[in-house]
């Protein structure tokens, strides 16, 4: 027999494969190290398994053969010594190194020739000794070798099978042959554990691998954390998706794998993931793990500076207040410089005081006077005040302020006296006429400025006829001194017409400037005599109006009762009192003709000095977007997101900017963004609303890859369905709905934004809008709406269902890197998005509901919010996950050659599936080859430097894809 027993061939094998390994596995039996008899049992002893011993480099191998295959039918089994089960291991896995002869080498005689053996193990609470009974084992796998040895160059296997569940103290393996011709030449048993790590400063003890295991750790010295962090333990032995996060205490930072206290000289105020901080200005040196740098003598916080925060002074008093008489009388304009030392602030701002002195007292001015803005809080360095009396001494004080002035010794204020003089007597601008009579005229005036208190003023008025006869060029007035401003001029002539002028007159009898002339007509006779009978019959008419409109109001009530009673009363389901309170609906700010009446109606105007900008947190198609805080008088600083104008904008871009804000004025739910108003009446316009911590929902997702459950996405999507629910209900259509027009506060709600393309639903039977051009968001828009541009809220359920793909899939972009063109052709020939990995059943059949080419087949707002509320109610119903094929989900429809061919190389490879930035770390791994990518393994992965849990997923998905490929075609080639 040319080989009968394989023995000859094992020295070269032994010399071959069989050097020292490293193992990071828990070895329960290793055959080629025990370096000894192995003592395993075989059944027949005679014409069955052959021990043989080799000896390589001077020490002892232990090999197992078999060949008996000239014979009928065999049954030879081997059996190896007890194998311990330690605590806790429910399963291992066994890994066996043979060889097998291909039966085609033998002569005829080899007929009953077989090149497979079986496994077999037998559980026991102890060791049995020689007592080898077959009927106790039971069959784990027939092994099978990928290749088999026809010449001189042997062909070795490896095979892994996993023995599980493991129940009892210890257990035997078996291998029974049936008739082939191989030659065990290694047989390993172990188990896996996930070594004691840390990872994001929790430390995770050492853990049998079993089925993925979630495991609890604890946060390191110095360091806490809200909720217990923990990881799982694969059955591979690797540590995959930590949940939760430790942080260093206030005084401490994080140092490698540990919370080192802050060096002296920094500090640390808060439990965060930050690096200790130097020490701010102003501020004395810190000691070694300090929470906060006390401020040096001097310097003070306000409360509402964080601790980071450099420590200032109080500002010292304005400087060259000065106060200039303005040419509209009673006006004053104070002005000032800044003071010399602001402290260090930003937050400067003013108040202005007024009083009234005499030689012995001040009062305060009150409401005497009139600042034109408000005294308290303002920032610019002047202030007009109006209504002052002339001849009176008025002492303004102004004083600067900072939120440390409270921390002040003295008020930072200046102070001036001064006075309107005014030489003239002020000037009567005009004259009325009170009442009139045949022969009187009752008159009175008014005068450019308020007289002083202590002024008396006296009135000069004269009076003439105006037809009266010139004599001599000389005009002949009657004049009258008049103590107060008003008058009753008497014995005139009936249905006359008379011209008057007045000046007025100072206490030494100086005289102002003459009004202009009026005229006023004295009544006629016979109006006089026929003045009451109008009256009266103006009295009947309105009496006899009023019973009118009382019996005409009874009948109309009686009616309206009359007719509930005939169509239905409180029971009757067809008709309720509701109905007949009319829906609100959104009103389209471009239907008024002047934009500003839009931005009256529907928003609100927020003092500029109300609003303080921060930090700029984004670019808007306007200008830059800022975080920063509202402080209006009476309520709390809130914090606010501020958009602003760019400067040198067109009125129109003015118009655009406002019309936003015109629209989302008219909403009010806590789905849909909140506007808390605008500023208009300022050099820059601006939208103030509230303030999303976590941002654009597509960036938060794809920040947090694979660390949200699916029952907390689906929560968000519900707050997002009842937005638009909201939207649809008021007869309005967003047109732009997406993730990255969604936004996100700390408590993980969604907010709709971004109103920009959204225009009202005109008033026909399907509820549509044509849009005049501009771009639409082909990936986010129906088919319909591409084509037509036909506009509905069922165009918008299309949209939500591309943002549920968004969200399931961690805001990864829809159809990939396919271009607009692709993307349009794809859907009108039925293609869909997949679903994607561990997305819900349930889920992905609303996608595709929302999904219908007919739009009156998609579900409505109302329905999709039902569906989801039925499916947070159970959560058990999202435990189905759909259908994933990774060759659709991640490679891009056109990333192979019509032909089937595999990537040209593995930069390509990694391009196509997004994870371009891996590119060198595969090459510094020396995986330069598509053929090695296919052999790379989960642990091989991770080893080359992937370590977020999505991005690991996504290549190891995508090797399976490849794999599942290269055999498809291997067997299409066959």
């Amino acid at each position: 027999m040319e080989l009968r027993g394989v023995n000859f061939l094992l020295f070269l094998f032994m010399n071959q494969v069989f050097i020292s390994l490293q193992s990071k596995e828990q070895v329960l039996l290793d055959m080629k190290a025990l370096g000894s008899e192995l003592g395993w049992l075989t059944l027949p002893h005679e014409n069955g398994w052959e021990i043989v011993q080799t000896v390589v480099n001077g020490s002892l191998f232990y090999t197992y053969s078999v060949c008996s295959i000239d014979s009928g039918e065999q049954d030879n089994w081997l059996r190896t010594t007890f194998i311990q089960r330690r605590p806790g291991i429910s399963r291992v896995s066994v890994e066996l190194r043979f060889v097998v002869r291909d039966c085609n080498t033998f002569d005829g005689s080899s007929v009953a020739c077989k090149e497979t053996f079986n496994l077999f193990i037998s559980e026991a609470d102890a060791d049995v000794g020689t007592n080898f009974r077959k009927g106790q084992f039971r069959k784990v796998a027939t092994i099978a070798p990928d290749e088999v040895t026809r010449g001189r160059l042997l062909k070795v296997n490896i095979e892994t099978k996993t023995v599980e569940p493991l129940s009892k103290k210890g257990f035997y393996l078996a291998f029974q042959d049936v008739g082939a011709c191989v030659a065990l030449l290694s047989a390993r048993v172990y188990y896996k554990t996930c070594p004691s790590t840390v990872q994001s400063l929790a430390a995770f003890p050492e853990t049998v691998a079993d089925a993925l295991k979630e495991v609890e750790g604890v946060c390191v010295q110095n360091a806490i954390s809200q909720a217990s962090p923990r990881i799982y333990c694969t059955a591979e032995g690797e540590w995959v998706v930590p949940v939760g996060q430790c942080q260093c205490l206030p005084g401490y930072e994080t140092t490698g794998d540990s919370c080192q206290e802050c060096k002296p000289g920094y500090f640390k105020p808060s439990v965060s993931t930050d690096l200790c901080q130097v020490c701010p200005d102003n501020t004395k040196p810190s000691s070694a793990g300090a929470t906060e740098c006390v401020c040096e003598d001097g310097f003070f916080r306000s409360p509402s500076d964080p601790p980071t925060s450099a420590c200032s002074a109080p500002p010292s008093a304005p400087r060259d207040l000065t106060s200039t008489t303005l040419s509209v009388e009673g006006r004053l304009l104070l002005s000032w410089t800044p003071p010399l030392v602001t402290g260090g602030r930003e937050d400067l701002t003013y108040s202005a005081t007024c009083e009234i002195c005499d030689e012995a007292l001040c009062v305060p001015c009150g409401d005497r006077i009139r600042f034109e803005t408000s005294p308290t809080d303002f920032q610019d360095t002047q202030i007009v005040v109006s209504e002052l009396d002339s001849h009176l001494n008025y002492t303004f004080t102004v004083e600067a302020h900072s939120g440390v002035s409270q921390y002040g010794t003295d008020p930072a204020s200046t102070t001036i006296t001064t006075a309107l003089d005014y030489t003239d007597p002020p000037k009567v601008t005009s004259i009325h006429l009170d009442d009139r009579g045949p022969t009187s005229l009752s008159l009175s005036w008014t005068l450019s400025r308020r007289p002083p208190a202590h002024i008396s003023l006296r009135y000069e008025l004269m009076y003439r006829r105006k037809d009266a006869e010139v004599e001599r060029d000389v005009t002949t007035y009657t004049v009258l001194i008049l103590e107060k401003n008003f008058v009753q001029i008497n014995d005139l002539t009936p249905d006359t017409t008379y011209l008057l002028r007045v000046q007025a007159l100072s206490v030494g009898g100086s005289p102002g400037s003459y009004s202009v002339e009026h005229e006023f007509h004295t009544s006629p006779l016979a109006e006089s005599q026929t003045q009451n009978k109008p009256t009266m019959v103006l009295g009947a008419v309105v009496g006899v109006a009023v019973i009118l409109l009382v019996v005409v109001a009874v009948l109309l009530l009686r009616r309206r009762r009359m007719n509930l009673h005939g169509r239905g009363g409180p029971e009757d389901p067809c008709f309720h009192t509701d109905q007949l309170k009319p829906l609100k609906s959104y009103v389209d700010p471009h239907m008024y003709e002047d934009p500003n009446i839009a931005i009256q109606k529907f928003v609100s105007e927020i003092d500029p000095n109300a609003i303080t900008k921060q930090k700029v947190i984004g670019v808007g198609e306007f200008g830059e977007v800022f975080r920063g805080v509202m402080k209006i008088h009476g309520k709390d600083e809130v914090t606010v997101a501020i958009k602003t104008l760019k400067p040198g904008y067109s009125e129109k871009q003015r118009q655009d900017f406002l019309s936003e804000a015109s629209i989302m004025g008219q909403f009010s739910h806590p789905n849909i963004i909140r506007l808390e108003g605008v500023v208009t009446k300022f050099k820059h316009a601006m939208i103030v609303t509230e303030y999303m911590e976590n941002g654009a929902l597509d960036t938060y997702l794809k920040d947090h890859d694979g660390e949200i459950p699916s029952y907390q996405l689906l929560g968000m999507l519900r707050g997002i369905a009842a937005g638009m629910k909201y939207l649809s209900d008021m007869n309005y259509i967003h047109r732009d709905l997406a993730a990255r027009n969604v936004l996100v506060n700390s408590s993980l709600e969604c907010k709709v934004s971004d109103f920009g393309l959204s225009r009202v639903l005109e008033d026909d039977a399907e509820g549509t809008y044509t849009t005049r051009g501009g771009k639409i968001p082909i990936r986010w828009t129906a088919p319909e709406a591409i084509a037509y541009r036909k506009f509905t809220s069922a165009s918008d359920v299309w949209s939500f269902g591309i943002v549920m793909w968004e969200v399931m899939a961690f805001g990864e972009r829809p159809y990939w890197d396919m271009s607009n063109h692709e993307v349009m052709k794809a859907i009108n020939e039925a293609f869909r998005l997949p679903a994607p990995m561990d997305c819900p059943s349930a889920i992905y059949q609303l996608m595709l509901q929302c999904w219908q080419h007919d739009r009156s087949k998609r579900p409505r707002f109302t329905d999709i919010l039902n569906i989801l509320d039925k499916l947070l109610r159970n959560p058990e119903s999202l435990k189905t996950i759909a259908d994933f094929d990774p060759r659709v989900s991640i490679r891009l429809p056109s990333t192979s050659g019509c032909d089937g061919t595999m990537f040209r190389s593995v930069p390509e490879w990694l391009e196509s599936i997004k994870m371009s930035q891996y590119t060198d770390s595969f090459a510094r791994a020396g995986i330069t080859s598509m053929e090695q990518v296919l052999a790379l393994r989960h642990e091989d992965i991770r080893n080359i430097g992937v370590r977020l849990p999505g991005h690991m997923k996504r290549i190891a998905y995508s090797i399976l894809g490849l794999k599942d490929e290269t055999s498809s075609l291997s067997v299409f080639a066959v």
